[in-house]
């Protein structure tokens, strides 16, 4: 069993180690591994943050993308700011990037206010 504190850094730490790598690794093959790692650790994220969603179903609007693309669009906006600051770095490519970036942290942020861990109440039955 991992401890608490351990497991919860876990996404993030991925997200972080992938994105790192993406930026700074040269070799194509390592730039392909940290995109994996990046969308895994998205993945996990909004595995769990779907777990500790706390606004009722019925106030959901409905999306027009499915639901697993619609939890990882923050983290493929995210990605592709890291790839157009990698590939892109004069022009235009920087503008982007940080419209990206500021965009995907700001659906992260909207996202976290809906989604504190509670613990469940236990149906007392006498």
């Amino acid at each position: 069993m991992i401890a608490k504190s351990i497991y919860e850094v876990l996404p993030y730490s991925y997200l972080t180690l992938g994105g790192s790598s993406m930026l700074v690794l040269e070799n194509s093959f390592a730039v392909a591994a940290s995109l994996v790692i990046f969308i895994m650790g998205g993945r996990v994220y909004s595995l769990r943050s779907k777990n500790r969603r706390t606004d009722p179903v019925r106030k959901r609007k409905a999306r027009g993308l499915p639901e697993s693309m619609y939890d990882l669009l923050p983290f493929l906006y995210l990605c592709t700011a890291f790839l157009l600051f990698r590939y892109y770095p004069q022009g235009l490519g920087p503008i982007l990037g940080i419209c990206l970036l500021t965009y995907s942290l700001y659906i992260l942020i909207r996202r976290i206010s809906y989604r504190q861990h509670r613990i469940p109440a236990e149906n007392n039955i006498i």
